[in-house]
């Protein structure tokens, strides 16, 4: 196995983690924990698709477990920030509802032998998704892990327009893999 497949593996085990460490307010500091955690993971996708593309070694595997193994880690923040309130159930929606419908069309797509990469509007919004979930995790590490951030600092509304940014993103991105889908998939095999 390839280092690049290995480190979208590692993603996809630190995901769990990641996520026991954000939901379990025993563990002392667990926003932090759950911060670097996340960060980590996150970096893992990035020098994923950096290494495969610098050394020419792009697989079949790659191509369908990284934006996989993205899913799995965005999907668990997204339920633990729901579960906190931080979250609307709507955008969880909207973001769920895009992921399965894109899986289903590179699954057949993949059925027929063609394989539907990311595109721009994929990768802006995975990275719109990290990168608002990170700083979500920072801003409440900083105000339960230490208190830097007064309790009265409206986090559940800055948290909802963040990811309702990830949300139109994500259905914007959903509307393009469907276009682009409709061109190269035989709809009626």
């Amino acid at each position: 196995m390839n280092t690049p497949n290995k480190l979208t593996l590692l993603r996809i085990i630190l995901t769990p983690i990641f996520l026991l460490a954000f939901t379990i307010p025993a563990i002392p500091y667990h926003y932090l924990i759950a911060l670097i955690l996340y960060m980590a993971a996150a970096w893992t996708d990035y020098f994923d698709g950096k290494i495969a593309r610098r050394d020419n070694i792009v697989t079949n595997f790659g191509k369908f477990t990284d934006p996989l193994a993205d899913k799995m880690l965005t999907t668990s923040a997204f339920l633990g920030f729901m579960a906190m309130g931080y979250c609307n159930v709507w955008i969880l929606f909207v973001i769920l509802f895009r992921e399965f419908g894109v899986s289903s069309i590179r699954l057949l797509a993949a059925n027929q032998g063609v394989v539907i990469p990311a595109n721009m509007w994929g990768k802006v919004k995975t990275a719109s998704m990290m990168g608002f979930t990170g700083f979500m995790l920072f801003l409440l590490s900083l105000q339960q892990d230490f208190g830097v951030i007064p309790e009265t600092f409206p986090m559940a509304i800055l948290s909802n327009v963040l990811f309702g940014i990830t949300a139109a993103l994500t259905l914007i991105s959903g509307i393009t893999y469907v276009r682009e889908g409709a061109k190269i998939i035989d709809f009626s095999a």
